[in-house]
């Protein structure tokens, strides 16, 4: 047994290497490029919101509304954006900041459920669960979901315990930020747990008496709710489109041909599970190790007292409702796993026990996320062409002497990388479009970028000659122009 020396020695290591894991995520999210379609899609809205200065419609493309999430997000995104310039640190941050304020709540939480060591352990396993440590540095809006979701049922836990009124606010404060981040969503992933919760603890005057329900609604709706109606007087149709569509038809119809804005996810049912023990990698593969420790007839009374435990209880149901949630769906993405990640690291906590045993395998453990991260970043940028993005051959194009006088044309769409990074200036055409302005204008500059599949077609005579300036893994970028600078 450690002397409590050697455990606040082991404490401290821990939350420094809590905040190298933290800080590990910096590196990759300012050097890789925005990737095509999830970032960069986010990305480019998040611009546009910046540069009109339109705080209300996120804009999906000029004069398209893109009704598809809400605002906070974007929000985030844009003042960013406007504070620290169009680099891709920027539009990251925000969510790596969501997640830090996330892995916080956790180590608070931990360290009323188990004690101060169980505050960086739980804190760590969050912070270094696969899929919290990509989606802390990527443009994504689950990460600000997740945040009020765990706010918002740590606080309805710490409530429960006793704690003091204030965390009954961040409860409701929790689900303002998740109305705001995805929607009615919010309700469901924070609700359900709660109902679980009492009906199995029987805790249903608890639950009423300990949360301001009639001041914290009040509020909850005067803070989420004008969003939402200004949102449908600016463009009609968007609280059917969100609502309708995007809760109910996306959730029952796995081919839903409604989207407005991508494509539908057809996955076979109970495939959540499987991208449950992805997106909590490493752990995951150290929870399902502990099993076999519960067949003897010790290992199943330690699950009896578990179970009979309150705490416990909500954190079971927080973990593993949205798995439970998305089971029946088959329009899912391995994000949807997010908000249950904070509740399974406290839960893996807890069955690690309140003193410092097994440190050496946690750090093994928690550094094995980072350093493949830093080993597949390095990879990255020195094969730029592993990542679906439009970065290098945008820079070429505006590197050209005779740029402004053509645009940039994609044929039949333009990547939302090449959006982002052509401020919107690039053009989608289709191959006949583009074979006239070929034939009809020999003379004038042009600037295609082409699928090689493509090229054959495009330069069919009497086409003029393409010149080839650049290439990634999906297109080249050929041009008629005579004045020509070299792409690296």
């Amino acid at each position: 047994m450690r002397t409590p020396a050697e455990r606040s020695a082991i404490a401290r290591r821990g939350w420094l290497l809590l905040a190298v894991v933290l800080l590990s995520r910096l590196p990759t999210m300012a050097a890789l490029p925005l990737t095509d379609t999830t970032e960069a899609r986010y990305g480019a809205i998040a611009r546009l919101m910046a540069v009109t200065g339109d705080r209300v419609t996120p804009w999906f493309a000029p004069g398209v509304p893109f009704w598809g999430k809400p605002p906070l997000a974007f929000w985030a995104q844009a003042l960013s954006f406007q504070w620290l310039g169009g680099n891709e640190l920027a539009l990251r941050l925000p969510s790596w900041l969501a997640c830090l304020a996330m892995v916080a709540l956790v180590a608070r939480y931990g360290r009323s459920l188990i004690g101060d060591h169980g505050g960086w352990v739980a804190a760590l396993i969050a912070a270094s669960s696969g899929l919290l440590f990509v989606c802390a540095g990527a443009v994504l809006t689950d990460s600000f979901l997740a945040l009020g979701t765990t706010a918002a049922l740590v606080g309805a836990g710490q409530a429960l315990r006793g704690e003091r009124r204030a965390w009954g606010g961040l409860f409701f404060a929790g689900l303002v930020v998740g109305l705001l981040a995805k929607g009615p969503l919010a309700l469901v992933l924070v609700g359900a747990p709660l109902f679980l919760w009492a009906l199995w603890s029987g805790r249903w005057a608890d639950l009423w008496r300990r949360l301001p329900w009639w001041r914290g609604g009040v509020v909850t709706l005067l803070l989420a709710v004008p969003w939402y109606l200004l949102a449908e007087h600016k463009t009609p149709g968007f609280l059917r489109y969100f609502i309708v569509g995007e809760h109910f038809q996306r959730f029952l119809d796995p081919g839903w041909g409604g989207d407005r804005y991508g494509s539908a996810h057809d996955r076979a049912r109970g495939t959540i599970w499987l991208l449950t023990l992805y997106a909590a990698f490493p752990w995951s593969l150290w929870a399902l190790a502990l099993l076999p420790r519960l067949r003897d007839a010790d290992g199943r009374r330690r699950l009896r007292r578990a179970l009979k435990d309150d705490d416990n209880r909500l954190l079971i149901a927080a973990a593993f409702v949205p798995g439970l949630f998305f089971t029946f769906s088959g329009n899912i993405l391995a994000t949807y796993v997010l908000p249950g990640l904070p509740f399974m690291a406290l839960l893996l906590a807890r069955a690690l026990g309140p003193r410092g045993r097994a440190w050496r395998r946690i750090v093994g453990a928690a550094m094995l996320v980072p350093v493949l991260s830093l080993i597949a970043g390095a990879y990255v940028l020195i094969h730029p062409d592993t990542l679906r993005t439009e970065k290098a051959l945008v820079a070429c194009y505006q590197r050209q002497p005779e740029a402004d006088r053509a645009p940039l044309i994609y044929l039949e769409e333009v990547p939302f990388s090449a959006r982002y990074y052509g401020r919107e200036t690039p053009r989608a055409r289709s191959l006949a479009q583009a074979r006239e302005a070929l034939t009809g204008s020999p003379r004038r500059p042009l600037y295609l970028a082409v699928r090689p599949r493509e090229l054959d077609a495009l330069e069919r005579p009497p086409a003029p000659p393409l010149v080839e300036l650049a290439r990634n893994r999906r297109y080249r970028l050929m041009t008629t122009a005579r004045d020509i600078a070299a792409c690296p």
